[in-house]
């Protein structure tokens, strides 16, 4: 089986944590300082993301950048 990359991870990751806290992908952008648009293909896994988004989104999200890095087993 093959391991899941960094970027689906992730993508996955944001995705579940901003539905549990029940915000639109814009609200999550508006929180980050972002755009919607760029928010949704984040969460599609077509973006290769900075760290510093990577950082925003974690912030805004109340989480930790390893969190949304960290595989779900």
């Amino acid at each position: 089986m093959q391991k899941a990359s960094a970027r689906r991870v992730f993508a996955e990751n944001l995705r579940k944590r901003r539905r549990a806290r029940g915000l639109s992908q814009e609200a999550l952008a508006d929180l980050a300082g972002l755009h919607r648009t760029y928010v949704g293909s984040v969460e599609r896994a077509e973006r290769n993301i900075s760290i510093d988004n990577i950082e925003r989104l974690a912030r805004a999200l109340s989480s930790d950048v390893p969190e949304l890095l960290a595989e779900s087993r």
